[in-house]
């Protein structure tokens, strides 16, 4: 403003003035709880999450179900549809047998209901539904996977005809998408409804546990009398039960030690420094040991069914706060020896993988992405004393340079030729040098 009889010139002052509608909405945020990661998600009881965005990016849906939805995450799903239509007609199964002891689906959801507070915690998600739906859910989904395994079992009759049962490709799929991390219930939700559901004579039979494990022992495929050791067996919920029943009872203790970032060379490097894989006999797939330059591993099928199961292990692994992080530490394992397709036909090549998946370099693509993303800890490691004694083997330089020696001219029948021959001339010359100094030394 220009001034007048020379008073000094006057500005304008605006006064921002905060908006009450958006001040209103800053509040309600503040006062909200976090949905998409709940604060129950950082407690012990949490078990069933959503997968990190990083590790979805790099293997895809490996944690999603694909025909058969179990619990809230992927309920009502268009894809998922087919199965749905069919966890009733098992569910009525389950009522037709239960209504001689005088129980009702009532009787189902009410003592569901009784869990609720409890099953809402187990989810890192803040559930956005109201009580009948996520009992409803609960109570469906439980009864079609007890029933499932009765079937299977043949503790009940079952239609030769059903379709889940005569068409080959649907049990399958069962198989993984009921051990992937985001379509879980509670265990002790399976447990309620696995005791309400039991007829009389049926309590010195199998237990729920037993059934799960007989279950995806089609899998599996351990020996059958392995699996009533099991019998007594509980997890937080069906991945968690089955990844438990890897875990070794006799498991050394994690030991703090000074090893590199880079904490085990791939198999081919370690082969030049004349270190062995062998295969041996074990009762789960993670007893690795490491004696006198051999790694002695058990030998695991790697094929769908295996590699889901791994990568949803380790995705669970990585979320839950309070379990052990033995798969974890056995992919980081797996992702250092392979680096290349080489290196994953030396391991079938000495009956440490069974390869049902595709060719050496999928095989490779997948350990490789198994170990990406993941948080791993050293020191917490199981294998830590084994991967401490194989560095120290590695960077021992008599064994290296002896087995490098041997690598070089006697890893194959040409290389060993050559060698030979070279050797063949180098002492024919030598003997000619000695025998020309002794013709002069007469002379």
């Amino acid at each position: 403003m220009a001034s007048v009889d020379g008073e000094e010139p006057h500005h304008v002052i605006n006064i921002w003035e905060v908006n009450k509608d958006r001040l209103n909405t800053m509040h309600q945020k503040i006062s909200a709880p976090p949905r998409l990661l709940s604060l129950a998600a950082g407690k012990s009881t949490c078990c069933i999450f959503r997968v990190p965005r990083s590790l979805v990016d790099i293997n895809g849906k490996s944690y999603q179900p694909h025909i058969v939805s179990i619990g809230p995450y992927h309920h009502g799903e268009p894809q998922l549809k087919m199965i749905e239509e069919h966890k009733w007609r098992f569910l009525g199964s389950i009522l037709n047998r239960i209504k001689v002891k005088g129980l009702t689906l009532e009787d189902l959801l009410k003592a569901v209901e009784s869990r609720e507070k409890e099953a809402r915690e187990c989810y890192s998600e803040n559930l956005d539904m109201a009580t009948d739906e996520f009992v409803e859910i609960l109570v469906l989904d439980g009864c079609f996977i007890i029933e499932l395994f009765r079937k299977v079992a043949k503790l009940v009759p079952s239609d030769p005809d059903d379709p889940i049962f005569s068409m080959a490709w649907i049990l399958p799929f069962f198989y993984r998408d009921f051990l992937r991390i985001e379509n879980q219930i509670p265990y002790f939700v399976l447990e309620v409804l696995f005791d309400l559901s039991k007829m009389p004579g049926d309590e010195s039979g199998r237990t729920l546990s037993q059934l799960a494990l007989e279950f995806f022992n089609n899998c599996i495929l351990r020996p059958d009398e392995d699996i009533p050791k099991f019998s007594q067996l509980r997890g937080r919920h069906l991945l968690d039960l089955v990844r438990t029943s890897f875990i070794p009872s006799e498991t050394e203790k994690p030991r703090k030690i000074q090893t590199p970032t880079h904490v085990i060379h791939c198999i081919s490097k370690l082969r030049r420094a004349g270190i062995k894989l062998n295969p041996v006999k074990a009762e789960s797939f993670l007893e690795v040991k490491f004696q006198h330059g051999v790694i002695e591993m058990p030998t695991i099928a790697v094929d769908d069914f295996m590699t889901s199961f791994l990568l949803n292990c380790v995705a669970y692994e990585q979320c839950q706060k309070s379990t052990s992080k033995h798969f974890t530490d056995y992919a980081t394992l797996l992702d250092c020896l392979v680096n290349t397709s080489k290196d994953v036909e030396y391991l079938c090549e000495r009956n440490i993988i069974e390869n049902f998946y595709g060719t050496e370099g999928e095989v490779a693509r997948v350990i490789n992405n198994m170990g990406k993303d993941t948080a791993f800890d050293i020191d917490q490691c199981y294998l830590s004393k084994l991967f401490s004694d194989v560095h120290h083997y590695y960077r021992n330089n008599w064994h290296v340079q002896w087995a490098g020696f041997k690598y070089t001219y006697f890893h194959t029948p040409w290389s060993f030729m050559s060698a030979f021959a070279a050797l063949i001339i180098l002492v024919l010359g030598f003997l000619q040098t000695i025998y020309t100094i002794y013709q002069n030394y007469n002379s």
